[in-house]
């Protein structure tokens, strides 16, 4: 009987020790901010939502096989981070210059497809739609990710840097954030190169 009791005891002591190790650990998880990764989930989540509701009026996006929440993402980094300013040729459509004190409205129609001007360079921005097989201006993903995080377009000979576009500044982005960008740019519309280049005006 004591023998019993005594056994029933060590389980109860031991139930009870590690309930409060778990309650302790629990504790100065939170102490030591463990909980960012929920705060960090969350803001993921607002980025995403973030991110689709500012898509550019007359942008279509196509998510058929995409990954909707990178897609999400991705347009909250590249509509928040200046792409447009250079990659638009006009940046805005007519009447909507917000540096006009007008409502801004975003160039639907030449988004992201090139052709700004960097008098007195000869450097031309770059078209960033996807080609014809769905790649944003002609990259894999793996060519995407190197030519941001090293500046160095294949296409370009060896050593030739980019210029102008702050590669070195979207180079330090993490690989998710880079794979977000690349996923937006994959569901934008496939357009031409701007054919009217120029200095932003």
């Amino acid at each position: 009987m004591n023998n019993t009791v005594d056994r029933r005891h060590r389980f109860s002591l031991a139930v009870v020790f590690v309930a409060a190790t778990t309650l302790c650990a629990s504790v100065s998880g939170e102490e030591r901010g463990d909980r960012d990764d929920d705060r960090g989930d969350r803001l993921n989540e607002s980025q995403v939502k973030r991110g689709f509701e500012i898509v550019p009026a007359g942008v279509t996006l196509n998510l058929v096989g995409k990954n909707r929440a990178l897609v999400g993402l991705g347009s909250y980094i590249v509509n928040t981070t200046g792409c447009n300013d250079c990659h638009t040729h006009t940046a805005y459509a007519p009447g909507g210059d917000p540096f006009q004190a007008q409502p801004e409205m975003i160039n639907a129609a030449q988004y992201l497809a090139g052709g700004r001007t960097f008098p007195p360079s000869p450097f031309v921005s770059a078209n960033i739609t996807p080609n014809y097989a769905g790649r944003p201006a002609g990259f894999t993903l793996s060519e995407f990710l190197k030519v941001l995080r090293t500046g160095h377009d294949p296409k370009d000979p060896p050593g030739v840097l980019l210029q102008v576009m702050p590669w070195p500044v979207f180079g330090k982005k993490t690989d998710q954030d880079l794979t977000a960008i690349y996923e937006y740019l994959r569901a934008i519309p496939s357009l031409p190169n701007n054919p009217n280049p120029g200095p932003q005006p």
